[in-house]
């Protein structure tokens, strides 16, 4: 049987690896390490064996940052695109966004991690979903003959 392989990488492309097999463990996360270190509300994750990943790129393997007492964020040192994390444990957890496509199986995230009940003004998914379903309706075309035309106020 053959091993299915998916790559991905950096913006720049000087870190790039390739994972062999499934990953593990979908899951998303919104705690305050993952919004720091990717910028973004929430991120997306997929778990990897550590010899199931290989660092194929000019640089090797990403640089690192020890985020806690059991694992550190991997970054491209050069561009600065967030790769994943390498834990201490013998995992690699790499983010969705940085496979050329997403991981086969397609990545449905079995758990979510929001800690928003900890924190006043926390952030809630709700006004972005909101804000994309209205952006969505803004872009569907409209039946010119259905859709009467506004007068001009001249």
């Amino acid at each position: 049987m053959e091993k299915v392989v998916q790559t991905g990488g950096c913006l720049c492309g000087a870190v790039r690896f390739e994972v062999t097999g499934d990953g593990s463990n979908p899951h998303s996360c919104s705690c305050r390490n993952c919004q720091q270190h990717t910028g973004a509300p929430t991120v997306a994750w997929m778990e990897f064996a550590r010899d199931q990943v290989r660092w194929t790129g000019t640089v090797g393997a990403p640089a690192t940052y020890r985020s806690s007492d059991y694992s550190s964020r991997a970054f491209c040192a050069a561009c600065g695109s967030s790769i994943g994390a390498i834990d201490d444990a013998p995992t690699v957890a790499l983010l969705a966004g940085s496979f050329l496509i997403l991981p086969r199986p397609p990545l449905r995230p079995n758990t979510t991690r929001l800690k928003i009940a900890s924190r006043t003004g926390g952030w809630s998914p709700l006004p972005l979903l909101m804000r994309g379903l209205w952006f969505a309706a803004a872009l569907t075309p409209r039946n010119e003959k259905s859709t009467p035309k506004r007068a001009r106020a001249d």
